[in-house]
């Protein structure tokens, strides 16, 4: 699913987020949870659907869920005016999983990356220098942030990666403060 704001112009390139769902979701989930900040905001809103129960990577290994992103990108790029410094990965829970290792492969690409609740990141290799915001609630009871972003980010910031990290008080959710902090974070980032 693709979210176009009203004020969308060719004249005027805009920021592009790609949400991925978690595990079992689907498209609208993506899009229901940024869908008025897109309009707000004035962003292209993505909403791919992964071609099994959740991504591929999740699943075993990088494949199909790849081959649709890169399709539905293409589309997107030769319909619309992207600014390609503001191409944004996104993703709550297993999509968020998915972003940061999908993102960071494709920094050159993905100049921003957003996971909400990540279980893991593995990418292979890295592309690019991507800047990255990880949240995650410290009563998560699905991904539990001691054994998931407490050494995910860790490990990012290992790597050289810039991390903005946010623990909130909360489970395996993405309240609404926490999306409008990752917006302004895109938007000082030259997001908007």
């Amino acid at each position: 699913m693709l979210y176009v704001p009203e004020d969308h112009s060719v004249d005027k390139p805009a920021m592009l987020v790609v949400m991925l769902h978690g595990a079992g979701g689907n498209a609208r989930q993506g899009l229901g949870m940024l869908q008025d900040v897109a309009e707000t905001e004035g962003f292209l809103l993505m909403t791919p659907e992964s071609r099994a129960p959740s991504w591929d990577l999740i699943m075993g290994d990088y494949g199909q869920d790849v081959a649709f992103l890169d399709q539905a990108l293409d589309q997107v790029f030769s319909r619309y005016a992207v600014d390609p410094e503001r191409v944004v990965l996104a993703g709550f829970s297993d999509g968020a999983s998915y972003a940061l290792s999908l993102g960071i492969i494709n920094g050159d690409l993905f100049k921003h990356i957003v996971a909400f609740s990540p279980g893991f990141a593995a990418p292979r290799d890295s592309h690019g220098a991507p800047r990255l915001f990880v949240s995650h609630g410290d009563k998560d009871g699905v991904l539990p942030v001691a054994r998931c972003s407490r050494r995910i980010v860790p490990q990012l910031e290992a790597a050289g990666l810039e991390v903005r990290y946010h623990e909130f008080k909360g489970g395996h959710v993405v309240p609404p403060e926490i999306v409008g902090e990752a917006i302004d974070w895109l938007n000082a980032a030259g997001g908007r």
